[in-house]
């Protein structure tokens, strides 16, 4: 009883403290000399208002008499006896109601403030938010309710289309790279339009432990590759991760980027010469990221040993392995930095390529270094990328039946600025080095003809937005006997849901 007389009374305050607001202003004003038709409008309009308002405080005094009625017949009629067990109350704090005791808890109907004009000199204020009042016991429905995000484990679907434009002063089909036995995939692009290498990526969570990854490529020839297709685990303790199937190796730091994410439209010389273009097996990686306060990240992968610079699947089926050690920073709020170490050894059993055949093993070193600045962290207007690798490679066993242990080193090193937004320009420069071989090979594959090869890249780019890119690239190609121009202009659109990749 006390706790009603208190609701009404508060109610009852409220409802006479907006009667009062508006008997101040329910008179008619007259209209003043000179006054303009827009200030009576406005005037008519402001008094229609306060007559619907008077309306409504009426109605509302009816609801609260009948309430007070209903309260006093359930005083009179005395206590009920519980027919069950009563909820326990809850000792937690309550919501506060800003305008004064809560009114009955019995079921209300809700109140509702039609919508004002807006008047468009200037901004509104918020309007109050609907008044609903419900019981917190209210018992809850005791079927199954849909989970959330039901699609969270729906794959998602992307795909990102390259277009190329390419002109070459000599022949691409004749380009060679003396001192060095080329993958199948290390040429040059094809002159002309192309499709490039596009791709259609799959991926979702297949449970709460392991994600999955499927990427299929688009050649030029019309066939469809699978490029990456592997599981990986989400869940493991301790800082692990493992993946396996068919990826792209973590050795070096471009490696296992998708080409799209490559800031030159082509592979720098060493990934043409040591890798192949780029190194994607299949097989089992393992990373850890250490519990320190800076970061830290070690990993390690046996691999088939299919791909080049491995071939025949040696050692029963695991040809390859690798091991990477990475770390990085910032460097105040502008600048990070990242340095890895990398080594891969493989085996190669009877590599075949134009007829050149080699057999034996490959150990090839990687040091990486990557700078990045953008101001106050914010690469919106500007940023600029610094990076560079240097390799180490040593070729030991047989090639055309004639043994060799030749040592070959290359380096790269690069910069992008992005000078305003959507606006960026590059350039890059890379050398290969390799020793003399056994005069038997000389004017092989592998013999270098006294050279060592180079070649300056210059790019210009434009992005219409993070999803659509524009490249033009000039590349002095001094890598065979014969310099070669080459002009590339590209585009690449991504559309879906494309997952971000590393720094």
């Amino acid at each position: 009883m006390e706790q009603n007389r208190t609701h009404r009374a508060g109610l009852r305050a409220s409802l006479l403290a907006v009667a009062s607001l508006a008997a101040l202003t329910a008179g008619p004003r007259p209209a003043f000399a000179g006054e303009s038709e827009d200030i009576t409008a406005i005037r008519a309009e402001m008094e229609a208002m306060k007559r619907d308002y008077d309306a409504r405080i009426k109605a509302l005094e009816t609801r609260l008499e009948q309430a007070e009625s209903t309260a006093n017949a359930a005083t009179a009629a005395g206590p009920v006896a519980a027919t069950g067990p009563r909820p326990a109350l809850s000792s937690g704090p309550q919501p506060a109601i800003a305008s004064g005791p809560q009114p009955p808890a019995g079921p209300q109907p809700p109140l509702s403030v039609a919508p004002q004009p807006a008047i468009a000199s200037g901004p509104q204020p918020a309007a109050p938010a609907p008044v609903s009042v419900a019981a917190s016991s209210a018992p809850q429905p005791s079927g199954g309710r849909a989970p959330i995000g039901a699609n969270a484990y729906n794959p998602g679907v992307s795909v990102v289309l390259n277009g190329t434009y390419a002109a070459f002063e000599h022949d691409p089909d004749a380009a060679a790279i003396p001192g060095f036995q080329l993958g199948e995939e290390a040429g040059l692009d094809s002159r002309g339009f192309s499709l490039g290498e596009s791709e259609i990526a799959i991926d979702a969570n297949i449970d709460h432990r392991v994600h999955g990854v499927l990427i299929f490529a688009l050649t030029d020839e019309g066939e469809v590759e699978v490029e990456e297709a592997y599981i990986q685990t989400t869940r493991l303790p301790g800082g692990f991760t493992a993946r396996a199937g068919e990826f792209f190796s973590g050795v070096g730091y471009l490696n296992e980027k998708h080409d799209h994410a490559w800031d030159f439209i082509d592979a720098p010389l060493p990934y043409r010469a040591f890798l192949g273009r780029q190194l994607g097996d299949a097989g089992v990686q393992v990373r850890w990221i250490a519990p320190t306060d800076f970061f830290l990240e070690a990993g390690g992968e046996i691999l088939r040993g299919d791909s080049f610079p491995a071939a025949g699947a040696a050692n029963k089926g695991a040809g390859a392995y690798s091991g990477f050690v990475q770390t990085g920073g910032d460097i105040g709020s502008s600048s990070s930095w990242l340095a890895k170490a990398s080594y891969l050894h493989t085996k190669a059993e009877e590599r075949d390529v134009d007829g050149d055949i080699f057999s034996g093993t490959d150990d090839l070193a990687i040091l990486s270094l990557v700078y990045k600045w953008a101001p106050n962290g914010n690469p919106i207007v500007r940023n600029l990328i610094v990076n560079g690798e240097f390799f180490y490679n040593n070729e030991s066993g047989d090639f055309n039946g004639t043994p060799i242990d030749l040592d070959r080193t290359g380096w790269y090193a690069q910069a992008v600025y992005q000078f305003r937004p959507h606006w960026r320009v590059g350039a890059r420069y890379a050398r290969l080095g390799s020793e003399a071989v056994p005069a038997m090979l000389a004017g092989s594959a592998i013999d270098d003809l006294g050279r060592s090869p180079d070649a300056i890249s210059t790019m210009l780019e434009f992005d219409t937005s993070e999803f659509s890119r524009f490249r033009l690239m000039y590349t002095y190609d001094d890598t065979d006997l014969m310099s070669n121009n080459e002009l590339l202009l590209r585009y690449t659109v991504t559309f879906g849901p494309h997952g971000a990749h590393r720094f």
